[in-house]
């Protein structure tokens, strides 16, 4: 059985933790346990409650061992409203479930749960979808892992293929939007993981293009043009690459560290001084990804 995209993103980050040395690990610890609240949610950049920003923190805690209490755990999820939400908090939530199970009763409980996939309501039912588009690369990114984390499987896979050709940009890439004219790396990454779980982790052409946009600093910017690589955009670039077998063309080392802050965490740019859970879990995803 093919790896979810969830096992897939379990497994790198804890390649990244293991590349950590016992200070390294201690210091991004502290840092996720200060993002932490007493009902074991964590914050957003405003210091609130969010499932978006939860879901990072939970990874990172079952990852780096930080101590998360299963009962306020189950009891944050249960007052969760989810009819309102839209897909990518909805997919967190069914994620942040599974990581809650985890918690409970440890993998055989989320093996035991594999078995019984739960229902989601159709795709063009969700309030509100990325690009407002339900076929766009990064829209069926997120459909595809939330069908994988709640045991379900895409039971239209080539017209799934055949849309995503719609988004693809004829020099390499893809565009989150229908026959656009510059590829985005968020799509690129999303569209090639889509591409491999449903028909496989063979090199093409996109991933070559993906390969190619690297800047020599050892990061990936938001468009082939951007001036300003990111984090976020590195860490789904690596772990893009990583997915097909394929090393970066330039080491990525010095531009991580670049973005690790005093406070244990990661910054977004190096125009940034400030960290928070998802671009942390981004630093070490892209350390695991190398």
């Amino acid at each position: 059985m093919r790896e979810t995209v969830s096992i897939r993103l379990f497994n790198t980050l804890q390649k990244g933790r293991e590349k950590l040395g016992k200070e390294s690990l201690s210091r991004v610890r502290d840092f996720v346990e200060s993002q932490q609240l007493k009902d074991e949610s964590f914050m957003n950049k405003s210091g609130q409650s969010d499932i978006y920003y939860t879901l990072f923190g939970w990874m990172l805690s079952y990852v780096l061992g930080v101590r998360l209490d299963s009962k306020k755990t189950a009891e944050y999820l249960a007052e969760q409203d989810i009819d309102d939400m839209d897909l990518i908090h909805y997919a967190a939530y069914m994620r942040c479930r599974m990581i809650q199970r985890l918690l409970e009763g440890g993998k055989l409980n989320v093996l035991i749960h594999s078995f019984f996939s739960s229902p989601v309501k159709q795709l063009p039912d969700f309030p509100g979808l990325p690009h407002d588009d339900p076929e766009a690369p990064y829209t069926q990114f997120i459909w595809l892992s939330l069908l994988e984390d709640t045991g379900q499987t895409v039971k239209n896979k080539h017209d799934v293929l055949d849309a995503l050709a719609l988004y693809r940009i004829p020099s390499g890439g893809y565009s989150n939007m229908q026959n656009g004219v510059t590829a985005a790396t968020n799509a690129t990454a999303a569209g090639l993981i889509v591409t491999g779980q449903l028909d496989g982790y063979r090199k093409n052409a996109d991933v070559d293009y993906l390969w190619g946009t690297q800047k020599e600093s050892g990061g990936f910017g938001a468009t082939e043009r951007s001036p300003l690589p990111d984090m976020l955009s590195t860490a789904t670039s690596l772990f893009t690459l990583d997915s097909y077998g394929i090393q970066p063309k330039y080491s990525p080392v010095d531009f991580i560290e670049a973005h690790w802050q005093n406070t244990g965490g990661f910054s977004a740019t190096l125009l940034e001084d400030t960290s928070d859970v998802e671009y942390t879990f981004y630093g070490l995803l892209a350390l695991g990804a190398i």
